[in-house]
């Protein structure tokens, strides 16, 4: 091996050993243009239907598991403010969670809810609009040490969202409360149903996406690098349930979780500093 050859190689080595990813298993690498993908759905195909958060185009994106995005579709109505996690009902409808709020100072936060995607034949897409607030809110934005509204993460079951915020507290506790509001337009105020608090380190403990299991029987919330199992709950505070913290050894910036299976989930990454941007699964033990 000469020494140009062996330059090259140590420093390909270098690089590819800088992406750690853990427990999870890529899937594929996600288009460049989807660098900051927050939300992914699945109907069990080999596909996601995927948003990017602020900043971004009002726009859902379907993507296979080769990294293609084989659909794109306008959400009519539908601004994106700071749109992060989706979610699903069992109908097909898809959510999108308009719900980010770094600064814990909105007074517009909205779910919008659209028919499925898959069966649009079009190129846009209709929105109803689920505007809510939180009760308990009082200041715009509050105190350091109650900044306990930005959220990140949501899921449907039954009639209602479960909405699961992310913690931006100084000095941080890791507090995550829980909300839910009914799964039809209209403007409402949302019920603070419990909290719970995953872990107290703030790199790796903010919750940022969160998905109920097919059967209902689990629900597990991700953060930058962790994963919070939840089984044996009764509805409507599930965080009364039993807890299993998993760490997936990966620290990028997980933003995405969702059940394709009741026993594997898909995950995926914004991708930041030459790292990330992937489709990841993982099989739940």
């Amino acid at each position: 091996m000469n020494r140009l050859v062996l330059i090259t190689f140590t420093i390909f080595s270098t690089l590819t050993s800088c992406s750690n990813y853990g427990q999870l298993k890529v899937i594929t690498d996600l288009p460049g243009s989807l660098k900051e993908n927050s939300g992914l759905v699945t109907y069990g195909d080999s596909t996601v239907w995927a948003v990017e958060d602020n900043g971004n185009k009002d726009e859902i994106y379907q993507v296979n598991f080769k990294g293609d995005i084989i659909k794109t579709l306008e959400v009519k109505n539908g601004d994106n403010d700071d749109w992060e996690d989706m979610a699903m009902d069992q109908a097909g409808n898809l959510y999108i969670a308009d719900i980010g709020n770094n600064a814990n100072a909105r007074k517009n936060l909205v779910i919008y809810k659209l028919p499925n995607p898959n069966i649009e034949p079009g190129d846009k897409i209709d929105a109803e609009q689920i505007e809510f607030n939180y009760p308990d809110q009082k200041e715009f934005p509050p105190k350091e040490d109650r900044l306990l509204y930005d959220a990140e993460a949501l899921f449907h079951h039954e009639n209602s969202l479960y909405i699961v915020t992310k913690n931006r507290s100084k000095p941080f506790k890791g507090e995550a409360h829980i909300y839910s509001v009914p799964d039809t337009a209209g403007k409402y105020e949302a019920t603070l149903v419990g909290s719970f608090t995953p872990c107290t380190d703030w790199q790796i403990c903010q919750i940022t996406s969160i998905d109920i299991s097919p059967k209902g029987d689990k629900i597990v919330a991700l953060s930058y690098g962790k994963l919070f199992v939840f089984t044996e709950f009764t509805w409507n505070d599930f965080s009364k349930g039993k807890l299993q913290e998993i760490d997936l050894g990966a620290r990028t910036q997980l933003e995405s979780v969702c059940f394709l299976n009741d026993n594997t989930l898909l995950i995926s990454d914004e991708r930041s500093h030459g790292t990330g941007g992937n489709l990841y699964s993982y099989s739940l033990k």
